[in-house]
């Protein structure tokens, strides 16, 4: 895939796909400091680059995260969202003892909900209008 700013290529399409997504951790416990949050970035970036996605921005506070991918057509957002999740809440608890306590039961560091907004590009009323004042064909 070439890249061109924003804009990637495939073999097959060009596009520019970018998702902010949101997840907050289980019954939004208070769990994470700057070092984990560090270490989290490292594992999500890896967890992208698997999905020849890009990890733009990523930031965080001590109940959630925010994250900033740039992503082909074939990657299913939630198949993604899945990974990133999954992934991180296995290292994180191997990598720091400590935050088993925050895993409770369901041995699950995350919420089960996320939220995902595609971003980037032209607000939707100027598509909606620049779709609207194509010409059709007579």
């Amino acid at each position: 895939m070439a890249e061109y700013g924003d804009i990637r290529t495939g073999r097959h399409c060009i596009f520019a796909l970018h998702a902010h997504l949101v997840f907050v951790t289980k019954y939004r416990h208070r769990v994470f400091s700057d070092k984990h949050l560090s270490r989290m970035e490292e594992i999500m970036r890896a967890v992208c680059e698997d999905f020849e996605c890009e990890l733009v921005e990523f930031n965080g506070d001590a109940n959630h995260v925010h994250l900033l991918v740039n992503f082909p057509p074939k990657v299913a957002v939630s198949r993604l969202v899945n990974s990133l999740k999954g992934v991180s809440s296995r290292r994180m608890r191997q990598e720091f003892p400590e935050l088993v306590r925050h895993y409770w039961r369901a041995q699950r560091l995350w919420s089960g909900s996320y939220f995902a907004g595609s971003v980037g590009g032209a607000p939707i009323s100027i598509l909606r209008q620049y779709i609207e004042q194509q010409h059709r064909p007579a």
